[in-house]
């Protein structure tokens, strides 16, 4: 191992940490949504998606899409700005599946499947070929890029901390809240 990367036979394991630790992430930072008003979750806030509600909902989507150019299953959303869910509930429901989606399927993958090639459209329907390692690398990468935005958010609105979403938080055993139960009337 000295290049700095992992061996090959770590890949899998690894990348079921990462989809752990989006499940754990996302629930952390969905908890924290639920408790603003709906007019400081909605709120226009400067961030690329607009708000804490429209981030969130690129989130779920890009995971769609993803999830789907790689299984071929699921729904592929057009726009990368689409509001899939307008109501609260409605999304996290949404974002337990897809999380469990992902978790699923990257148990499903062996070493080999990793590393081989896989070819997909864009959304502007440019054929493009990757290493499936490659895409959910970005994948988990470009979920905390927009957790971090929506963390942002959180910190601007409430004028607080919002829950820490660090890997080593994960890795050292901080819990996440379940969700199913934050959303039940």
């Amino acid at each position: 191992m000295t290049s700095g990367y992992p061996d090959q036979t770590d890949d899998k394991r690894i990348f079921q940490q990462l989809a752990a630790y989006n499940r754990w992430a996302n629930a952390r930072l969905y908890a924290a949504a639920l408790d603003l008003s709906d007019q400081a979750y909605r709120l226009h806030i400067g961030v690329f998606f607009s708000s804490v509600h429209g981030t969130l909902n690129h989130l779920l989507l890009t995971d769609r899409i993803w999830l789907k150019r790689l299984t071929g299953e699921g729904d592929h959303p057009s726009r990368l700005n689409a509001i899939l869910f307008e109501d609260r509930a409605e999304l996290v429901r949404a974002r337990i599946v897809e999380d469990e989606r992902l978790i699923r399927t990257v148990d499903s993958y062996d070493d080999a499947a990793l590393a081989s090639i896989h070819s997909y459209r864009t959304t502007s329907g440019m054929p493009h070929s990757q290493a499936v390692e490659d895409i959910l690398l970005h994948l988990f990468n470009h979920q905390t890029h927009h957790r971090g935005q929506a963390h942002a958010c959180l910190s601007i609105l409430t004028g607080g901390e919002p829950p820490a979403l660090d890997l080593l938080a994960f890795q050292r055993g901080a819990t996440a809240p379940d969700l199913t139960k934050l959303i039940q009337p």
